[in-house]
């Protein structure tokens, strides 16, 4: 499982042949939460709400990327 950024001590990852909707992983110590990309939601999970809104601030402007590196996972499976 690729961590390609720690946003605030969070690992944000993607997996090769996860499950749609696209969406990544961000994981801290003892929690982790699963948001779509595309509406930024919260699939599953949870983060202490303090990380949480700084993660989905992060990627609402890294959306474009975001959706590219789900794009390139989907093609590696």
């Amino acid at each position: 499982m690729p961590t390609y950024y720690t946003i605030d001590g969070v690992k944000i990852q993607l997996f090769f042949n996860d499950h749609v909707p696209p969406h990544f992983h961000a994981v801290i110590a003892e929690h982790q939460v699963l948001i779509v990309i595309d509406s930024l939601e919260v699939l599953e999970g949870s983060l202490p709400k303090s990380k949480l809104k700084k993660i989905v601030k992060w990627a609402k402007e890294n959306q474009e990327e975001l959706k590219e590196l789900w794009e390139l996972h989907r093609k590696n499976e």
